[in-house]
């Protein structure tokens, strides 16, 4: 279990990471701040190699024990929070988060449950679909002629963050509830999209448009996993009567 005053619970997952350089120094950010879960997706750069191990400096151990996946999905799958971050905004990237804000939902919602930040590649960032595994969308604001930061940097800032978070938070007692994991999270999305396209809700055309937003409203709310079963349960209702109704009309 989880306390307010802990970090431990917090993964960085960077996606496709192509600088070893950057690796490292994600590495030696990580262990100023004491975390300890680094998770790599379909690494472009060896973060075993003697550049990375030359930046990690005294944080070299974090290299050898990072987890890779093959999938954002697959790292996320036990996060029951998880914070994407972006520099890019459109119709899909709305209600961003800045890091102070992320911070407190790292510590304050997920006590008991893995928490994964989540960081894209150095030149393109994560794109819309890694963005859809994430509850969360947070910017970091910047106001100079350069928006988007260099990975390490854009790290350091939100651990330093989530280390104000934490201090703030020392001496209260651990509360809140557990969130549902990424993989229900996921298995409920699957059976809306399926639902939803039975009942001609979703444009067949473009049925993320909408799962997009709908997504973004449970992102917000937190969902437990009783809240997931219960969802479910309404999606196999609704499937039921989808069901008798063809029947109806096929009889009709």
């Amino acid at each position: 279990m989880n306390d307010m005053t802990s970090l431990d619970h917090i993964a960085v997952v960077l996606v496709e990471p192509k600088g070893a350089l950057n690796i490292g120094s994600v590495c030696r950010v990580m262990a100023n701040f004491g975390l300890g879960r680094l998770r790599l997706v379909n690494p472009q750069a060896d973060h075993l190699s003697d550049p990375a191990r030359k930046m990690a400096v005294k944080a070299s151990f974090l290299l050898e024990s990072a987890e890779c996946f093959d999938s954002l999905e697959a790292a996320l799958a036990d996060c029951s929070l998880s914070i994407g971050t972006t520099r890019r905004f459109g119709k899909y990237r709305e209600n961003l988060l800045h890091p102070e804000q992320a911070a407190g939902l790292c510590l304050e919602q997920a006590p008991g449950g893995r928490v994964g930040l989540v960081f894209g590649r150095e030149d393109h960032g994560l794109f819309n679909e890694e963005l859809d595994l994430c509850q969360r969308l947070m910017t970091i604001p910047t106001c100079g002629p350069v928006k988007s930061m260099n990975l390490a940097q854009a790290v350091a800032v939100t651990l330093y963050e989530a280390s104000r978070a934490r201090a703030r938070a020392a001496g209260l007692a651990a509360g809140g509830r557990k969130l549902a994991a990424n993989e229900e999270l996921e298995q409920m999305y699957a059976h809306m999209r399926r639902t939803l396209l039975d009942i001609d809700f979703l444009d067949r055309q473009n049925p993320d448009h909408i799962l997009r937003a709908l997504r973004q409203i449970f992102g917000r709310a937190g969902l437990s996993s009783r809240e997931v079963r219960i969802l479910r349960g309404l999606m196999s209702r609704i499937d039921w009567v989808e069901g008798e109704r063809r029947k109806l009309h096929k009889g009709a």
